[in-house]
């Protein structure tokens, strides 16, 4: 198969995002009299957007309706505020897009986070490359693993699903791909682990973004 696209999950995949979205949870559970987690902890918890990461973060005792939507509304304040504290690239992704676009690729994200924050974390650090496409999540549209988002991408571009690498660091990433008709790739230098990965669906593990190269 020769690639001709590739769909990169944000977080943990093309910038490491812990220590801002974790301190900006904390944060919020310390303001409302929580206890708060190590950010390592939040490896587990993100990834599936920003409800699921607000129930993994509350104590169970307080994961209710009412609860949880006032701790979104002040997580997505803080996190606004705070968002390019600690975040960057991860070490040689700067180099594999500029290799990507080289060789006349479509590059494209799609993120779980909210869209107005997927924007503001890529206007923000990658500014240096136009990526074709770049999605977060809407209101209307669910959540990967649903394959919707994956599938727009792909018609915009024009390109058929088969002829993308879908590279991201979770299982839900791979079971996106999978469910899209695209190649999994799962990459190790994220918040999740290879046997997540590959017990999700990844055909293929990377331990560094210039490998991606090898699958050309």
């Amino acid at each position: 198969m020769t690639y001709k696209a590739i769909i990169f999950d944000l977080d943990g995949t093309l910038l490491n995002t812990l220590d801002d979205l974790g301190n900006a949870m904390n944060r919020v559970l310390s303001d409302m009299g929580f206890p708060t987690h190590p950010i390592e902890e939040y490896r587990s918890f993100i990834g599936d957007g920003v409800e699921k990461l607000i129930k993994r973060a509350l104590p169970e005792k307080n994961s209710n309706e009412a609860t949880a939507h006032t701790c979104i509304e002040a997580y997505l304040e803080n996190y606004r505020k705070n968002w390019n504290r600690h975040t960057r690239p991860y070490q040689g992704i700067p180099e594999l897009l500029d290799s990507l676009k080289e060789r006349g690729l479509k590059i494209a994200v799609l993120s779980n986070k909210p869209h107005e924050t997927t924007i503001l974390c890529v206007e923000g650090f990658l500014q240096g490359w136009e990526f074709d496409a770049v999605l977060g999540h809407r209101d209307g549209t669910p959540h990967k693993p649903d394959p919707a988002g994956a599938l727009e991408i792909s018609t915009r571009l024009n390109i058929p699903p088969a002829a993308f690498l879908y590279l991201g660091d979770s299982g839900v990433d791979m079971e996106t791909a999978v469910a899209a008709g695209m190649f999994p790739v799962g990459v190790l230098w994220g918040f999740r682990g290879a046997e997540e990965l590959e017990e999700r669906g990844a055909q293929a593990l990377i331990s560094h973004p210039l490998e991606v190269l090898n699958l050309l």
